[in-house]
């Protein structure tokens, strides 16, 4: 059973505490997520800490650490048309099917490059290298720091394929079973894809993509 202070999630929040000047003087564990492993896969703590000003930081945490998103760009070799390999799960913050870019938690693995080609593999079945893997931001990227020390790595990557190998990658089941994971993959178009997606995060790694492209046409 890992214990919360042996986490890399935990150890990487600890250390951003103490880059960032705050002092940590007790942390109580109010409830903890495991997976079948033993592994941590949440934390809820409450926290008595002292930023460098001398205010006392908010008490309550949810530590969830580092996660990846992965823009699959799909480009037909003939048509120069382009494609979002998406991923489709019911979400539990309202029950409805939610349409996303490939994505995953940093649970043990330090390296983003590794979770993005492992994520990517287990949600699509595409097999990816990580020479293609594009990362926007040179930063983390943080989704609610007023409660979460979740905080992202956003990559995009392009493929080149047939119409045919592309439509093969609509509707293909995916997912990690063992962990709840039932997925599907839907292809969409990049304007389809924006009317699709519901969360923040996917639609932050759509304009980043789409950003990157617009400076690469104007240096170009």
């Amino acid at each position: 059973m890992q214990k919360l202070e042996d986490s890399l999630k935990y150890r990487n929040w600890a250390s951003d505490l103490k880059t960032h000047g705050v002092q940590l003087r007790a942390l109580e564990e109010l409830s903890t997520i495991r997976k079948r492993n033993g592994d941590i896969l949440f934390s809820l703590v409450k926290i008595d800490a002292i930023a460098p000003e001398g205010n006392p930081v908010l008490p309550i945490l949810m530590l969830r650490g580092n996660f990846v998103s992965v823009l699959t760009c799909l480009i037909d070799r003939e048509t120069r048309e382009e494609f979002m390999l998406l991923v489709c799960q019911r979400r539990v913050a309202n029950g409805a099917l939610f349409y996303e870019h490939p994505a995953g938690m940093c649970d043990s693995e330090a390296d983003p490059y590794a979770v993005a080609l492992i994520e990517v593999s287990e949600e699509t079945g595409m097999q990816i290298t990580r020479d293609i893997l594009h990362l926007h931001n040179d930063e983390r990227l943080y989704s609610s720091p007023g409660l979460l020390d979740e905080a992202g790595y956003f990559f995009s990557c392009e493929i080149e394929m047939d119409r045919a190998e592309i439509n093969s990658y609509h509707m293909k089941r995916g997912g990690h079973y063992g962990e709840g994971e039932f997925i599907h993959t839907y292809i969409a178009t990049p304007e389809e894809a924006k009317t699709l997606i519901k969360n923040v995060s996917g639609l932050l790694a759509t304009y980043l993509y789409e950003d990157r492209k617009r400076k690469l046409r104007t240096q170009s």
